[in-house]
């Protein structure tokens, strides 16, 4: 070339701007990314708040049945006669 130096030899203005523009998109990318891990991981915590209070339910339905199976606690029957079919609502059919 001219004979200059490669030393001498700068990026000059557009090589700080190239190099700003990709350290604000590093930034912006890194930002959303966080933000996104964030609402993530307070989905699965909530979805799993949520299976705990549903596997609690289970237990305590599965608690509160009585030993024949039709879902009253032991001791708890109502006054509702039930019918052969072992159905207290509704009317027989045949």
């Amino acid at each position: 070339m001219n004979g200059a130096p490669s030393s001498m030899v700068s990026p000059g203005l557009w090589g700080f701007f190239a190099f700003f523009l990709l350290g604000l998109a590093l930034y912006l990318l890194m930002r959303n990314m966080n933000a996104r891990m964030r609402r993530m991981s307070y989905r699965s915590e909530e979805l799993a708040r949520e299976a705990e209070r549903e596997l609690a339910a289970e237990k305590a339905r599965k608690a509160g049945r009585s030993k024949d199976g039709r879902g009253t606690p032991e001791g708890a029957h109502g006054d509702t006669p039930e019918r052969a079919d072992g159905d207290a609502n509704g009317p027989a059919s045949g």
